[in-house]
């Protein structure tokens, strides 16, 4: 696949529904090229609407020069998606369908793109107090051991378990939606953009130094609000 064979993103979508899901009931183009963010690596992610399958699937094809990653579902199987991504906190359907571009459409996308938008509006469920706890001791243990490793290769380790943790245990309290790998920091940035940059910036010192001292700073800030870190009294499962 080369850049010169590439057709127009839109034509190419279009025509990709015309030749595989010409009867289907729906279809959206998402992903980085509607968003405008595309690079030479971005793909093309379509999201079907189709009563006649039976379940939900997903596939990766390459066809008009591009990259291509399908996602099919009847007129009700995407509800147990929302469901699922929902319970996760990571809305990736949801986001996928309110923000794509409609390709076809035979009165299903606006009532199903309502819904995604709801859910996205409405926010992952808030956690409990015991769920922060267990948190809080989880993100302790990490940070101990950060402080005490002398192994480059482990900090290195430790420091990226300690990165996902802490970003999770920020968005979460503070009922924002989480994301997985570049989605991560994203919604890191939409909730706070000066905190963000400095919990990240905190990390490249550390990555580029081996100097510590900024990231233990910033895992302390987080969790002080909360009562700062939890080892002594903490149990789980005991009954």
């Amino acid at each position: 696949m080369t850049k010169q064979n590439k057709i127009p993103p839109i034509e190419a979508a279009h025509q990709f529904i015309k030749d595989h899901f010409f009867y289907c009931q729906g279809a959206l183009l998402a992903g980085s090229v509607v968003r405008k963010e595309a690079t030479e690596t971005s793909d093309l992610d379509i999201v079907i609407f189709d009563k006649s399958v039976s379940s939900a699937y997903r596939e990766s094809v390459v066809e008009y020069g591009w990259a291509i990653e399908v996602f099919v579902y009847n007129l009700t199987s995407y509800k147990e998606f929302f469901e699922i991504d929902y319970k996760r906190a990571r809305p990736s359907l949801p986001r996928m369908i309110a923000e794509g571009r409609i390709l076809k459409d035979e009165g299903v996308i606006n009532l199903i793109k309502k819904e995604a938008n709801a859910l996205l509006q409405k926010g992952p469920e808030e956690w409990s107090e015991e769920t922060i706890h267990t948190k809080r001791y989880f993100i302790t243990d990490t940070l101990d051991d950060f402080i005490g490793s002398s192994s480059r290769a482990e900090d290195l380790f430790i420091a990226n378990a300690l990165f996902e943790l802490v970003c999770e245990f920020v968005l979460r309290t503070n009922c924002h939606w989480l994301g997985h790998s570049k989605w991560l920091i994203r919604s890191l940035r939409n909730y706070d953009e000066v905190f963000a940059n400095h919990f990240v910036e905190s990390f490249e010192l550390f990555y580029k130094t081996g100097s510590k001292e900024e990231v233990i700073q910033v895992v302390d800030e987080v969790l002080h609000p909360f009562g700062g870190r939890l080892f002594d009294g903490f149990s789980l499962g005991k009954s």
